[in-house]
């Protein structure tokens, strides 16, 4: 059976084409009664338009893009649910283009997305140089860059301020009577471990500490990092009583690490993870941590790419991380 077309709509409608498309891109000028007549219609014959052809004629994107990572990571995972939301609610498709941690690959992943005709993409990228970035979104009004700051086109740029996240564990570990403190790091060559770790001594200072670099250690930003980072500094020998940890992956393969080797989290040592994925909520013990509300600048991200008057002169959107207390940490 062919589907309907929006001839026949009209035609069962005893209208004309032009107001079942009114009715179909939620259009005015088309009275209650026969608005929903046509809707019923649209329904009962299983009319479905064409979203290229609708966004066209609406001059509106019909899709939003997102460049991500990595899909499998949980944290990049959230990000992408919460474009998709503000996706469904605003009746557009997302579509996701992967770019690892590299400038050249990156690139790739957003020209697949405007080879699509996608003109709103929420830009997740690492390595792409500053100057590079400010030149495509100049060319594209409707990109806006996630996790990161650049001043020259700060008005579309939605970040977390990682300064802050250190601080504040550094606070709270100070607040725990914690002195002989450690720091697992990511290697990766990104804004994002130097800035936590520098909010972090920042934070110790401020209560007469400081970090002993042979308790600095750094390795890959996952479950197997965690591991090997812990591995590394058992072998200091330099004694220590709480970590902080880049993000949650690497804080759970810390703990897990750890008790293998007898010691147990929180008694023997306390640890601070970073981002509150959904693992950290549900590990043993579970994980204290710093919440990336990447949920809300997802959305909020997701809202301004798809926004038509997007104001140059407007502030950026910064977000604090808040300190969540659970298990894996207890005064000393």
């Amino acid at each position: 059976m062919s589907k309907a077309t929006i001839k026949d709509i009209a035609r069962a409608a005893n209208v004309s084409v032009a107001t079942v498309s009114r009715v179909v891109n939620n259009g005015p000028k088309v009275g209650a009664k026969t608005r929903e007549r046509i809707q019923h219609l649209i329904s009962t014959m299983g009319y479905q338009p064409n979203i290229n052809a609708r966004s066209l004629v609406m001059k509106k994107a019909a899709t939003i893009g997102v460049v991500i990572p990595d899909v499998a990571d949980p944290f990049f995972a959230a990000l992408a649910n919460g474009i998709d939301q503000i996706a469904r609610e605003n009746k557009v498709q997302l579509l996701i283009s992967t770019g690892q941690v590299s400038a050249e690959s990156e690139m790739k992943a957003i020209t697949s997305l405007m080879q699509q005709r996608c003109e709103s993409i929420v830009i997740h990228s690492k390595k792409i140089p500053d100057e590079t970035l400010i030149a495509l979104f100049n060319d594209n009004p409707k990109f806006v860059l996630i996790d990161r700051y650049i001043e020259a086109i700060s008005h579309r740029c939605i970040w977390l301020d990682n300064h802050i996240g250190g601080q504040k564990a550094a606070d709270y570990f100070s607040e725990l009577n914690h002195s002989n403190i450690a720091c697992v790091n990511s290697n990766l060559d990104i804004d994002d471990p130097k800035e936590r770790l520098a909010g972090f001594q920042r934070g110790l200072a401020s209560h007469g500490l400081t970090l002993n670099d042979k308790l600095i250690t750094y390795a890959s930003p996952s479950l197997q990092g965690g591991e090997q980072a812990a591995q590394d500094l058992l072998k200091q020998n330099t004694p220590f009583s709480a970590i902080f940890v880049y993000n949650d992956a690497m804080a759970i393969g810390v703990i897990s690490t750890l008790e293998d080797k007898g010691l147990s989290v929180p008694n023997d040592v306390s640890v601070i993870g970073f981002d509150d994925v959904l693992l950290s909520r549900y590990s043993r013990p579970k994980l204290t941590t710093l919440r990336y509300p990447i949920d809300s600048m997802a959305k909020n991200a997701a809202l301004l790419a798809l926004s038509a008057n997007i104001n140059p002169t407007a502030q950026s959107s910064s977000y604090s991380p808040e300190l969540v207390i659970r298990e894996s940490t207890q005064a000393l």
